[in-house]
Formats: structure tokens, sequence, C-alpha cells
């Protein structure tokens, strides 16, 4: 963790902010001294969540009710966070929606249902967030939590990784053209991470956990804790030149699939001493 005081006296903004991965950052901003604001759509687990980081660290976190698909809400909850903190410092986008199905199953609604809180309401945020910042001339640190298939893409999740791909452009794009206004833009893409809610929904029948780690170099999830501290060091002075960053963090999961012939790692000594043998027997002839 950073040094306890690296964020106070700064607002920081989380949407998701009342589970999973959102509290967890929340948490430990607040612990270094932020004064955070988090929102949702459900204000009652907002407020218990608030509640419950303000006893733990005794830095106030204010909860705002906020539907990130509906750009008046969206507008409102700027306008509320402005009026009970100040303008914010920091801005992680981290409300999602996903689930498994095949493509050929998604109706209409279940593409728009996704899109539109994860790319929709991370543009609705970003830019109504970004215009009130160029207004009072005060720049903040953006980061964005997307996904490692963001970048390769995946079946069975085809409106989330769409909507994730688009994200990282639009934050690698603003990383640009705002970056004069003093804002810093960066990307997260979190491997398998067991929260109740995510795997409520990828992985419900609680079977394919074993699967994921199988795959996962390191030999284990990761947890939300290890997600937090790599956002709160992008979203601190310590990172001011880093800007348009995408950092993946999955325990070398993405690299593992990548590569053609990493599953040999199934392959025996004994397999090995077999097939050398045959392969300088190949070599020589």
């Amino acid at each position: 963790m950073l040094p306890l005081n690296t964020f106070k006296g700064k607002v920081a903004f989380i949407t998701g902010g009342g589970t999973g991965l959102g509290k967890g950052m929340t948490t430990t901003l607040s612990m270094l001294g932020a004064e955070c604001v988090i929102s949702s759509r459900k204000l009652d687990v907002l407020k218990e969540t608030a509640n419950e980081i303000t006893s733990q660290t005794g830095n106030k976190v204010h909860a705002i009710q906020c539907d990130v698909r509906d750009a008046d809400s969206v507008k409102n909850a700027v306008t509320e966070l402005i009026q009970v903190a100040g303008h914010p410092d920091v801005v992680i986008n981290n409300a999602a929606g996903n689930f498994i199905s095949p493509s050929e199953r998604l109706s209409a609604n279940a593409w728009r249902t996704i899109t539109d809180i994860v790319l929709n309401g991370t543009a609705y945020i970003t830019l109504e967030v970004g215009k009130e910042l160029i207004k009072a001339g005060k720049g903040a640190a953006f980061l964005a939590i997307t996904t490692i298939y963001a970048e390769s893409g995946s079946g069975f999740v085809v409106p989330s990784a769409s909507a994730k791909a688009g994200v990282e452009a639009m934050y690698k794009s603003l990383a640009g053209e705002w970056g004069r206004y003093g804002m810093r833009f960066n990307v997260i893409q979190p491997g398998p991470i067991k929260t109740k809610g995510a795997f409520s929904r990828l992985d419900p029948t609680g079977e394919f956990a074993g699967d994921m780690v199988t795959r996962i170099p390191c030999g284990r999830l990761g947890t939300a804790g290890e997600i937090a501290n790599l956002a709160t060091y992008l979203c601190s002075d310590y990172a001011n030149w880093v800007s348009g960053a995408i950092i993946r963090m999955d325990g070398g999961e993405y690299v593992f699939m990548a590569g053609e012939f990493n599953n040999l790692k199934k392959v025996t000594n004994n397999q090995w001493d077999i097939m050398e043998k045959l392969i300088r027997k190949t070599k020589g002839s």
C-alpha cells in the first residue's frame, strides 16, 4: 500500500463502489486519506458500504444513487458529487454488467443492457465529469476497469468484450486529447477475480473456477486488494507521467493462453526424455 496520506485532501469518485472491486478500491483510497463518493443504482447497498468504510478508516464516504445508463441520472449525480465533496481528483469507472450466453441467444435488449452500462455509462460519467473539470480549470486521474478479453475478444461474452474494447479506445483517445487540461486516463485489465456479483453471472454453477486456475501461471485467482493497490498507484501523484496506459493484471493468464505451446506444461519428465530421443534421431537423419 502507498503511504497513508497519499490522497489526503483529495476527492475520489467511484462508480459501482458499493460491492466487489469498487468496494475494494474505495476502501483502499479511504485508508489512504481520500474523501470518497461512491455511486450505483442501489442506494441501500451504497449507504451500508459507505458507513462500513467510514467506520473502518475514519474518512467520510458519501453515497450517491446513479444509473450510469441514464445521462440525466449521471448529470444529477455529478452535480451532487460536486456539491457534497467538490470536484474530484480521482474518477474510477468501475460499474459493469456481464453474463455468459451463446451469441445466437442474445436479444437486442440483452446486448443493449451490457453496452449501456459498460460503454455508454463510462462515456456519460467521463464526459460529464470532464466537462465540469474543464470549466473549473482542474485536472484529475481517470481510471477504467476493463478485462483481458477486451484485447483478445471472447466468445460467449461478446457484448462485454465489445463494450470494454470501446472503453479502452475511449480512454486512449482522451489521454491524447484532454492531457492538455491536466487529465490522465488509464485502464486496468483484471484477469479472473472471484467477487460474488460477477461470478454469479459468469460461473453460476461454480464449475469453471477450477479450470480458470489451470491456465493462470501464478496458480490462483486474483484478489480485490491487488487491484486496489494498482488502481491507487495509477490514480496517485506517483504516476503523474502515466497516461494512455492499459495494464494487464492477470497472473500471466493472457500470455499463457496466447502461447502456442504453453500446454506442454502437461508433459512429464519421462515423456520429455522420449521426445528428446526422437528429436535427436530426427536431427541426425
